[in-house]
């Protein structure tokens, strides 16, 4: 497991450029190998994996809001409704079979009973239309069960492993969530800064999905165990999903 993860270390470390993994721009999206499955990299942030017909999302952080407006902190009371609308758009577009919502799902334990009745049902309506699993996360555990669809600590998905907190060492066909990662891009004079996919070819780290989530630098030292040669960034852009190779990422 990995413990604390510090929120942004400023260095420069890994400068050798590795060998890109296999990848193939189609339309909007980015469509990887990874232990002979295909799986697409969606600009909303969601994976889709045909040959199973399974859309995966990782870190909705549901009710954040309202966890932060219990400890007097008042954000908007919409960052629920805004995440499920999407997932629904993306269940609309892609008719899955299977949705696994890959850990931390809810933003704390008692997210589950603060949900808008709304929301409520507009989330169970979504987990009856198909195989809906939640795949248990460090901020929620096997909370969200009480909703319906199934809970997992680990799911497998053909070769293909689903976990929220990737493991140490090499893991091939892992795809996993937790970290939040975000890539800052220098190109044509500036850099921005989005949310990204990244991955070596063998594993990969969703971003999250949530409205009011943050995200953690690639560059970051805490993803060296995970990638000790690098790792490409599929960077989420305003309609399109951009590969950017590792020389091309800057620390914050």
């Amino acid at each position: 497991m990995l413990s604390q993860v510090p929120k942004k270390t400023p260095r420069l470390r890994r400068t050798v450029a590795r060998p890109l993994p296999p990848l193939a721009i189609v339309g909007a999206n980015v469509e990887a190998r990874m232990c002979g499955v295909t799986v697409t990299a969606l600009p909303d942030g969601a994976l889709w994996v045909a040959e199973s017909k399974a859309l995966i999302v990782s870190d909705l952080h549901l009710e954040k809001g309202s966890s932060y407006a219990l400890r007097g902190q008042m954000l908007p009371p919409y960052d629920t409704h805004a995440t499920l609308t999407r997932v629904a758009a993306l269940m609309e577009a892609l008719a899955p079979e299977i949705v696994v919502s890959l850990g931390d799902s809810f933003h704390d334990g008692a997210g589950v009973a603060r949900l808008a009745e709304r929301d409520r049902e507009l989330l169970q309506s979504m987990i009856a239309r198909c195989d809906w699993v939640w795949v248990e996360g460090n901020h929620d555990g096997r909370a969200p069960e009480t909703l319906g669809g199934a809970v997992r600590e680990v799911l497998h998905l053909g070769a293909l492993v689903l976990r929220h907190e990737p493991t140490l060492g090499v893991a091939p066909g892992e795809i996993a969530g937790h970290l939040h990662p975000c890539a800052k891009v220098a190109g044509r004079g500036r850099s921005v800064r989005r949310r990204c996919f990244a991955t070596d070819g063998e594993r990969l780290v969703m971003p999250a999905f949530g409205a009011f989530t943050g995200g953690l630098n690639l560059r970051d030292e805490a993803f060296d165990p995970l990638f000790p040669d690098g790792a490409m960034a599929l960077v989420l852009g305003k309609a399109r999903v951009l590969p950017a190779p590792q020389e091309r990422l800057l620390s914050d």
